[in-house]
């Protein structure tokens, strides 16, 4: 599997750089603080279900999933370099 990047760069380098946007001009336009935004941009937070759907409403060929599926997309890589799964136990009903 490939390393899927943090949205916060696709959100920079995707969007608000092609339409020539500062990240306070962007973070008014989203009703968030200039923080907020600077934190995921340089990707030192995540995408909530509110960021996707202030996002999805900003640049409109996209939705609220395409962004939390971003996200879920990064998560998921890193938690796979990082969690040991190998002594996890399988759960299984018993059957009657």
């Amino acid at each position: 599997m490939f390393n899927p990047p943090h949205p916060g760069s696709i959100l920079k380098e995707l969007y608000l750089e092609p339409l020539n946007l500062t990240v306070t001009e962007a973070s008014l336009s989203l009703g968030v603080t200039r923080k907020t935004l600077s934190f995921l941009i340089n990707e030192k937070s995540s995408i909530s279900s509110s960021m996707a759907m202030r996002l999805s409403a900003a640049f409109r060929n996209t939705n609220p999933e395409y962004w939390l599926n971003l996200q879920q997309q990064y998560d998921i890589w890193n938690a796979k370099k990082s969690v040991d799964v190998s002594r996890i136990k399988i759960l299984l009903r018993k059957s009657a």
